[in-house]
């Protein structure tokens, strides 16, 4: 009877607002670590996260949230992007402080 009660619950159904809102307040959390950071810019970064992202200590708060909130591979995803941006931004920077008149 047991078994019957079992395999008669639906366990192949998605919960697709469940997923969504999930999904929205890893976004959240993202943003809100992402901000802190550029916010906090001129302070020392100390912390290291994933994939050699460094942070001030003042969005520890922020970025244990954000960790809590997403999927491990998702704050990897994102750190790299953030990453990637920042080191996209930097070349730019450079070049336009090479060039001349």
């Amino acid at each position: 009877m047991a078994l019957e009660a079992y395999t008669s619950q639906s366990t192949d159904k998605i919960h697709s607002d469940v997923l969504s809102q999930a999904r929205i307040s890893c976004y959240k959390a993202r943003d809100a670590f992402y901000s802190c950071l550029e916010k906090e810019s001129s302070k020392k970064p100390t912390e290291i996260a994933t994939v050699g992202l460094l942070y001030p200590v003042e969005c520890k708060k922020t970025r244990e949230e954000y960790v809590k909130q997403c999927r491990p591979t998702w704050v990897k995803h994102f750190d790299r992007q953030y990453c990637a941006k920042n080191r996209v931004q930097r070349l730019l920077d450079d070049n336009d402080s090479r060039r001349g008149v």
